[in-house]
């Protein structure tokens, strides 16, 4: 089997690739290093399975003709802006990145016959429903970041691809990933913030978002699992833990494992931490649990884990 991993030098994409060379796949993965690093290509290059192409993947025409002769078995679409705040501040980084990625993974598809394909979307696509149990079905969907928002346009040119081409599609909506070689988000905020000032630590809004962290190993053997033979049509799973974690909690964790007491918190305000931020929300798992998976780690856990990694 030949699978291409699109944003393959990434957090999650490294990982992924990995498995999927333990495994014994013919693995291709494309990055354009704006998240992904040299290091995680690096880690694989000496593997006769294993071949990198530095590509700007939302750029449809290059993207489709270095690749059109290669014969891919699956594409793991992975590549996206997953910097929140970021995107926030420029939506034209996720209309490239996010959006344009996938139309471009689909026209390689299109182009070249290629039938399988696993879509990793995310929880922002539902948006800040509070109090509402989000299931896979759930209709009326407000995305209220420009990455959710990208997102959701995805799975609807997903959609209407996998109609009109016959693909075979897998697409799972997950929370917060964290783990081993993870290189930014709130841990990281912390920990720069603890560096440079050990004896406060400023907290964005008032500490009580809560959110569910999925540990990166538990969703690549999910992914692993759901993708040795994806069924026709369309599947589409939310993927998390059945607990969650607020901030004042990671900043409790991260204090406590890296060694900083007596730190005073200084809290911004408010519910959010910035604009577009969905402060709590709660998955539905019922699907997924009853395919025989449920995550090793909790959120508190893979919190923990995590730290201890980057420490």
């Amino acid at each position: 089997m030949k699978a291409l991993v699109t944003g393959g030098a990434g957090f999650i994409g490294s990982h992924l690739v990995e498995r999927l060379l333990n495994e014994g796949y013919e693995v291709i993965c494309v990055d354009n290093f704006t998240l992904g690093t040299q290091e995680r290509v690096d880690k694989f290059i000496n593997n006769s399975n294993y071949k990198f192409y530095k590509i700007d993947i939302n750029n449809t025409e290059d993207f489709c003709n270095q690749l059109k002769d290669e014969k891919i078995d699956i594409i793991y679409h992975l590549a996206a802006n997953s910097d929140i705040q970021k995107g926030g501040k420029n939506p034209m980084v996720d209309y490239n990145d996010t959006f344009m990625t996938t139309f471009s993974v689909l026209e390689l598809m299109r182009r070249n016959n290629i039938k399988n394909l696993f879509f990793s979307s995310t929880s922002a696509i539902y948006g800040d429903e509070k109090g509402l149990l989000m299931t896979e079905d759930l209709g009326g969907l407000k995305p209220i970041s420009y990455y959710g928002g990208a997102k959701f346009a995805s799975e609807s040119f997903i959609s209407s691809y996998s109609y009109m081409n016959d693909f075979n599609t897998m697409i799972f909506r997950f929370p917060n990933v964290i783990g081993p070689s993870l290189t930014h988000g709130v841990i990281f905020d912390f920990k720069k913030k603890l560096e440079k000032n050990p004896n406060e630590l400023e907290i964005l809004g008032d500490g009580t978002q809560t959110k569910p962290y999925i540990y990166v190993l538990d969703l690549i053997d999910v992914i692993m699992m759901m993708t040795k033979e994806i069924p026709k049509g369309i599947e589409i799973y939310n993927i998390g833990v059945e607990t969650a974690t607020s901030v004042t909690t990671i900043a409790d964790i991260v204090c406590e494992e890296l060694g900083y007491q007596n730190v005073k918190y200084k809290y911004t305000g408010g519910n959010v931490g910035w604009k577009g931020d969905v402060p709590k929300f709660q998955f539905d798992l019922t699907k997924i649990h009853n395919k025989g998976w449920h995550s090793s780690y909790t959120s508190d856990e893979a919190v923990r884990e995590t730290v201890r990694h980057i420490k």
